[in-house]
């Protein structure tokens, strides 16, 4: 063996003894292993706390709900709150800001999604004289990406960036209609888990029925006199990405009816489906 290959092989056997090995109790039953960031987890912890609370939470409510010591998370609010993702509300109540949100919408799949989605919604809110919105399912829950005003006095809005329940919301629903069964299956437990309940007993028939129509019709699950109309966004596996909802008003003398509303949906989310690449 040549002076060169063997220096070679030194240098690869030393980096592969200097590499850290795992320690057992870091390796997980499925054989991956789990390096722990105490840090990173806490900050993580506060920012999952605070995404449920809607007037935030004082220094010492997060400590008791995180089970943790002031001292020991008062250093991450400091850091939070100096990078932009929490602020102090009220005095002294700690509370999410909109740079999440800002992320999300800067990521690219996000970006282009909403570059594609917005004029379409736009030209859809004016022809139904109806509001409408864009959800995703993001952590088993519907977050809205972007909403559109009609040009009437009176309307439904829902606020973009808001979080809904999965179960409380058409979107929702539609999306779970159409996600293939692996990731419908992780939705489904990471809902369980976050909320402690376990999803309708009609859910799969449920979903069915929307997958059979295409899109969901059905009174709001949160506001009365409200009719959602949802049909689903899909991309090129005809999985649901997002869905476009109308939280429709029967106004007086309305100029859209109803029929005509869910026709203009049925062909904005076809419109916005061939725009991603997906099949409409």
């Amino acid at each position: 063996m040549s002076a060169a290959r063997t220096k070679a092989t030194a240098r690869r056997n030393t980096a592969t003894s200097n590499a850290p090995s795992p320690d057992l109790n870091d390796v997980s039953s499925d054989g991956r292993t789990n390096y722990s960031t105490p840090a990173l987890e806490k900050g993580l912890d506060v920012l999952e706390l605070l995404a449920r609370q809607r007037d935030g939470l004082t220094k010492s409510e997060i400590a008791r709900r995180l089970d943790r010591t002031i001292s020991e998370i008062f250093r991450m609010l400091v850091t939070l709150e100096r990078r932009g993702y929490i602020a102090i509300v009220d005095g002294e109540r700690y509370a999410l800001t909109l740079q999440l949100f800002r992320l999300v919408q800067e990521h690219p799949p996000t970006e282009r999604l909403l570059a594609d989605a917005l004029p379409v919604i736009e030209r859809l809110a004016h022809d139904a004289q109806q509001s409408c919105h864009l959800g995703v399912v993001e952590d088993a829950r519907v977050v809205i990406l972007a909403q559109v005003n009609p040009p009437t006095p009176v309307g439904f809005y829902v606020k973009p960036g808001s979080a809904i329940d999965l179960m409380e919301a058409a979107s929702g629903y539609v999306i779970l209609a159409h996600m293939e069964q692996a990731a419908l299956q992780r939705t489904l437990a990471e809902w369980t888990r976050q909320t402690g309940s376990k999803p309708p007993r009609d859910l799969a028939q449920h979903l069915t029925r929307i997958r059979k129509a295409g899109f969901e019709k059905r009174d709001s699950y949160q506001v009365k006199g409200v009719v959602n109309i949802s049909f689903p966004v899909l991309d090129s596996r005809n999985s649901a990405i997002g869905a476009l909802t109308i939280p429709y008003i029967q106004q007086k003398d309305a100029a859209t009816p109803l029929a005509k509303v869910i026709d203009l949906s049925r062909d904005a989310a076809a419109e916005i489906t061939r725009a991603i690449g997906g099949h409409a």
